[in-house]
């Protein structure tokens, strides 16, 4: 999945395809709470596969074998999150030199399917991984034009409503630790895509609902939710 964004500038763009999208869990501590566990102590992560990427104004779709399953209630919620995107190879790197290694940044959805992420026993990694369940866009800011990611507003909206209003700056985990944090561990390649975590106020979307999220500086990713007509 290739995925044009534009950068630095409305007349170029940037053909991401990462090789892994890495993303946080719990880095925002009012949705700590809103789940009910403990703050975590070092950052919480998990995966996401290259198939969930979308473009602004792709749509979300549903899999039909969601409603095969036997569910009461299938539920997939969005969540949504600042990501940044790796500008060249990251190993090692101090918290000191971390933004170096930062392409730009961009609005995130971390889709995800709750019933499968809370009863797999192998853990997030299907109820992460859905095809289009990774809404990244509308455009790739590089960090000359967002000096301080840690100081933006982040909303929110489905069908125009505000579902989630918070700010970068109540993350737990600062970027710069992030990366420090997960090139310690797992070697980023340029191109990369790591997804910071999302505030409060996670939702249900259903078939025909409208999401965007908005983050001040990057501009409003927006995707529709389409579920399969065979699931009624």
């Amino acid at each position: 999945m290739i995925i044009s964004l534009p950068f630095p500038d409305e007349e170029h763009y940037y053909h991401l395809r990462p090789s892994k999208i890495i993303a946080l869990g719990l880095n925002y501590q009012d949705h700590v709470e809103e789940t009910g566990r403990e703050t975590p102590q070092e950052p919480v992560l998990f995966s996401k596969t290259p198939n969930v990427l979308v473009g602004d104004g792709e749509d979300i779709v549903v899999p039909s074998f969601l409603y095969e399953a036997g569910y009461d209630e299938v539920t997939v919620h969005y969540e949504a999150e600042l990501a940044f995107v790796m500008g060249r190879t990251t190993k090692n790197v101090s918290e000191e030199d971390a933004m170096d290694y930062v392409m730009g940044f961009t609005c995130f959805n971390d889709v995800s399917q709750r019933n499968l992420q809370f009863s797999d026993i192998s853990g997030w990694f299907r109820g992460k991984s859905l095809d289009t369940f990774g809404p990244i866009g509308p455009r790739l800011v590089p960090p000359s034009q967002l000096p301080d990611p840690h100081g933006l507003a982040i909303t929110c909206r489905v069908n125009g409503s505000t579902v989630q209003e918070s700010n970068t700056g109540n993350m737990i985990f600062t970027i710069p630790r992030v990366i420090a944090y997960i090139s310690k561990q797992i070697t980023l390649e340029e191109g990369d895509v790591v997804a910071t975590g999302t505030p409060s106020g996670v939702g249900r979307m259903t078939d025909g609902d409208v999401v965007e999220v908005e983050i001040e500086g990057i501009g409003t990713l927006r995707n529709g939710v389409v579920e399969p007509c065979d699931s009624e």
